[in-house]
């Protein structure tokens, strides 16, 4: 999601020298961005904290945008030296931010905007941007060469979450995974270290296990061969949100309304919107309502099976 706000920073800042502070699992993902310098420092420790304060002030920059805007961030930022303070919160550090309080009344995304636009910026709702390289497009159009033949379709699925909220997963993969291969697809399970055991498990039924195989910008690349996608609310859901396909969510217990990937809201499939009406609203919803008939009535829907 960050991607986006970036974007519109350096689109706003056309002269100016702008600076990306990350950690390094994730400095890679902005290295294919143009006029974008990136450094890296890891997040915890507090040596770690007083070298991140020591560059910063000795850059003197003219104008922070902390999109972060947590507690780690807010100190960084209030001890930065730095005139110009853009953040969430209407409070110190900051000096430019949006009027009222953030409680989780609209998505992030949406809120990261009304951030920008303190900052005197004429935002617009972008999706992400994840550009590959041109050895990592090479990378995906050599695997594809390889495993799937181009005349059939495939499409990529993420049946894994994070490991700490196995509520998320939707149960019912392996049986829509049938109907999509008898359809004529291809399914290609994505995923990192914590999916290995769940897609080896579905793989080994059907489909291709590519779990670890593909960077993060390379899975937005091999995203945009595929016809789309069908997750849980999880990592693969955003990045695949850069691809330019249709990504449909499976929601559960999450509230889809704050946590969907940009652009996707008309891909969402939530528990609560199948669950008992007395209950349609709450948050908590069951991701076992959600039948694999709803899921495919939708793919129906949009043309992209036939009955």
């Amino acid at each position: 999601m960050a991607t986006s706000l970036i974007r519109q920073i350096q689109s706003h800042h056309i002269n100016d020298e702008i600076w990306l502070l990350t950690t390094p699992p994730y400095k890679h993902i902005f290295e294919n961005q143009k006029n974008l310098k990136t450094v890296a420092f890891k997040r915890k420790g507090l040596i770690t904290m007083l070298k991140s304060i020591a560059w910063i002030r000795k850059m003197k920059f003219n104008r922070v945008y902390d999109l972060q805007s947590n507690d780690r961030s807010g100190v960084l930022v209030s001890l930065s030296g730095i005139p110009e303070r853009i953040g969430n919160h209407p409070r110190y550090p900051y000096n430019y931010h949006p009027v009222d309080k953030y409680t989780g009344q609209c998505h992030i995304y949406v809120r990261m905007l009304d951030v920008l636009k303190s900052g005197g910026i004429k935002v617009n709702q972008e999706i992400p941007y994840l550009p590959a390289s041109d050895t990592e497009k090479k990378y995906v159009a050599d695997w594809l060469s390889a495993h799937q033949p181009f005349e059939k379709p495939f499409v990529i699925i993420h049946a894994g979450a994070s490991s700490k909220h196995p509520e998320k997963c939707w149960p019912y993969f392996r049986e829509l995974a049938t109907v999509l291969t008898e359809s004529g697809y291809t399914i290609i399970w994505v995923g990192s270290e914590s999916d290995i055991d769940i897609n080896k498990q579905l793989s080994s039924a059907l489909g291709i296990d590519v779990t670890g195989l593909f960077s993060l910008t390379a899975l937005a690349e091999l995203g945009r061969h595929s016809k789309f996608a069908i997750t849980n609310d999880s990592g693969p859901m955003h990045i695949l949100s850069s691809s330019g396909i249709p990504v449909y969510a499976l929601f559960g217990p999450t509230n889809w309304r704050r946590c969907h990937a940009i652009g996707q809201a008309n891909n969402v499939i939530a528990a609560d919107m199948v669950a008992d009406p007395l209950v349609a609203n709450s948050i908590k919803s069951d991701i076992k309502n959600i039948t694999v008939e709803i899921v495919l009535n939708r793919l129906y829907k949009d043309g992209h099976i036939s009955k």
